[in-house]
């Protein structure tokens, strides 16, 4: 799962909306760096990715992709499927879209010591809207362009888009049957916020 999908799924307490997306950003063991509901976060961060990466519905959507991108499958599905969420936000979301984006940048804003990478891209995130961004398919065009940036291999990941028009009904439908499961696995983990 990407940004959006991770954010919806953590919890929207201030410091569970934090470690939703420190998930991204912090590595390694915890060990009191961060406030205790920061913490649980990214710990819960954590188990979805690896409920995600073990999921049979996930294997099925990895498996429709090339086998020249089937390296970086797993980072082209996770930006699809926050496309998906964005896009069908009505169906899986509480109140607005844009409710939720903007309560998102207005915690990130105020929050003055975001960790690493995150400290640096957050004010593009909420000037651009990339949260909100992600219902408009051509969109993750310029989000892979700039992960491809981060890669070593980033010749792997063109065409991508390519066989994301081509892969487009059969991976919404692998979204519509895999997020409402991993709603309930994250539902079942998210400890309340005080």
């Amino acid at each position: 799962m990407n940004y959006l999908a991770h954010l919806h799924l953590g919890g929207p307490g201030r410091e569970q909306l934090l470690g939703s997306l420190y998930g991204d950003f912090v590595k390694g063991p915890l060990q009191g760096l961060y406030d205790p509901r920061i913490e649980a976060a990214i710990a819960l961060h954590r188990r979805i990715d690896m409920y995600t990466d073990r999921h049979p519905l996930v294997d099925i959507a990895l498996s429709r992709f090339s086998t020249v991108r089937r390296r970086y499958a797993g980072i082209v599905l996770d930006v699809f499927f926050d496309h998906c969420l964005a896009r069908d936000w009505t169906l899986y979301g509480e109140g607005p879209l844009l409710d939720f984006t903007a309560r998102v940048y207005q915690v990130l804003n105020t929050e003055p010591q975001l960790p690493g990478r995150l400290a640096h891209i957050a004010p593009h995130m909420a000037a651009d809207d990339w949260l909100g961004s992600y219902r408009e398919f051509e969109v993750l065009g310029q989000v892979l362009r700039g992960i491809s940036r981060r890669l070593s291999r980033p010749e792997e990941l063109a065409g991508a888009m390519e066989e994301l028009i081509r892969l487009y009904e059969p991976l919404s439908e692998d979204f519509r049957l895999f997020y409402p499961q991993l709603q309930d696995f994250a539902q079942n983990q998210v400890t309340p916020q005080d």
